[in-house]
């Protein structure tokens, strides 16, 4: 049977990280793929399920939430990526297995406070804005130690580790310096006695970069599904 596009896709993904994982003498499957599912309808999430992705990465709340629903019967992995306010910290934390975007200590507060009992705890990481760009969402690397020690003391959230949405280049030296930026402070908080085993970084265009520099998570979007639709819009 034909592959469809999507599938066709899912596969070139799968293909390029193992190259990558391989090229920096790790084993494939040292590097979780999350498939950046947002603006995306259900049927595209279900084809990817048929095709072995188990782990899915959503930025707008509602949009996820009507998802879940119509996929409940799918032994899914949810994944919020988007900037986390105050308002939306309920659904996340009883709704999603990891949040990668705490930047502050607020936030990591609500969600464990709302993270219920029956579930396991949250598993999280602290999002740092490695580049330094106003436009972004993260903490300040400077900041981060600080943070992560008051996140590793709350008994319903799981600190795995640090998440970066560098600035865009195509220059590969640059990306992985900026990403070996970010490895550098995780190696640092390893060190201080946190047990952290989670780098979230890497898109569709610099994957190979971030796997290069130690990237256990990378979430990729176009490069699977294509180019964003318009069907959604932004959520306030």
């Amino acid at each position: 049977m034909a592959q469809s596009p999507l599938q066709g896709s899912l596969r070139q993904v799968r293909q390029r990280i193992t190259a990558a994982a391989v090229a920096a003498g790790r084993p494939p499957t040292s590097v979780r793929l999350v498939a950046v599912s947002k603006t995306r309808p259900a049927e595209d999430l279900e084809a990817a399920f048929a095709a072995g992705q188990r782990d899915f990465g959503e930025s707008y709340l509602q949009e996820a939430l009507a998802k879940m629903r119509i996929l409940a019967g799918h032994p899914l992995v949810w994944h919020f990526i988007g900037p986390i306010q105050s308002n939306k910290t309920r659904d996340i934390a009883t709704h999603f297995h990891w949040a990668h975007s705490i930047d502050r200590e607020k936030i990591a507060c609500r969600l464990n406070d709302q993270r219920p009992a029956g579930l396991p705890p949250l598993n999280v990481c602290i999002q740092v804005n490695i580049s330094g760009e106003a436009s972004k969402s993260g903490s300040a690397p400077a900041a981060v130690p600080a943070l992560a020690g008051a996140i590793a003391g709350l008994p319903r959230l799981r600190l795995r580790g640090l998440m970066a949405i560098p600035a865009r280049t195509r220059d590969p030296a640059r990306q992985r310096a900026l990403f070996g930026q970010l490895k550098q402070l995780q190696d640092r908080l390893i060190n201080q006695g946190l047990p952290l085993d989670t780098l979230s970084m890497g898109m569709s265009g610099d994957l190979e970069a971030a796997i290069a520099e130690g990237a256990t998570m990378v979430r990729i979007g176009s490069a699977i599904f294509g180019d964003r639709p318009t069907v959604f819009r932004r959520e306030p």
